[in-house]
């Protein structure tokens, strides 16, 4: 068994781990602070909607669907003078961030659109007729009762960041995508990419399950 793990040095692990989840926890949090105020704006601007308004609506409709449609390993790319601007390099947890960023909030949006879309309408016309302005009924009656679709969507968002986070070490950004591309790929070290991939799938699968319950839970209230 420890010939098996020859190449594995446990402290490069530990840190790559701790690296993956800075790099997962810090582009979340900004990701749900730029996509929750986005996709509500979508979802009020849209046809039919309390803030109907078309040309704003297709205007951040065309920006969405731009950046969503760039593919992640290119927009790490194009972005590297912009990420170099904002936080000083484009290396490290820090210079990841903003491309994870611009990559997700996007995807995160259109998850928040959908949810609020799946909110009864009837919530809607009877908080209007209580006299609800649009901020109350944001704030008091759509995002309430679409809590269980916006932590289905916040869930997903967290397992694609860890995808990008992996394919962010392709251009440095440390963490256990870039423990993979180095050793495991390059140097042709099976074990470190077995090591690194079993880390990765429990990720996921541990996100997965968490944001499975916290939607229950939420569900039966």
């Amino acid at each position: 068994m420890d010939s098996f793990f020859a190449n594995i040095d446990w402290a490069d692990i530990g840190q790559a781990t701790l690296d993956t989840l800075a790099m997962l926890g810090g582009s979340l949090a900004l990701t749900v602070a730029i996509g929750l105020p986005l996709g509500v704006l979508l979802f009020l601007t849209g046809p039919r909607q309390l803030l109907e308004q078309k040309a704003v609506n297709a205007v951040l409709s065309v920006i969405v669907n731009v950046l969503r449609a760039v593919p992640f390993i290119i927009l790490l790319i194009i972005m590297i003078p912009l990420t170099v601007l904002l936080v000083g390099t484009s290396l490290g947890v820090a210079g990841a961030i903003p491309p994870l960023v611009v990559g997700a909030a996007p995807f995160f949006a259109r998850l928040v659109e959908t949810a609020l879309r799946e909110v009864d309408r009837g919530v809607i016309e009877a908080s209007q007729a209580m006299g609800a302005t649009p901020r109350q009924i944001v704030f008091g009656a759509l995002l309430p009762e679409a809590l269980p679709g916006l932590i289905a969507g916040i869930t997903v968002t967290a397992i694609a960041l860890v995808s990008y986070t992996a394919m962010a070490g392709v251009v440095g950004a440390g963490g256990l995508g870039d423990l993979a591309i180095r050793f495991g790929y390059q140097r042709f070290q099976t074990d470190v990419m077995i090591v690194t991939v079993v880390l990765l799938l429990v990720l996921v699968q541990v996100l997965q399950m968490v944001g499975d319950r916290l939607v229950v839970r939420v569900s039966r209230r």
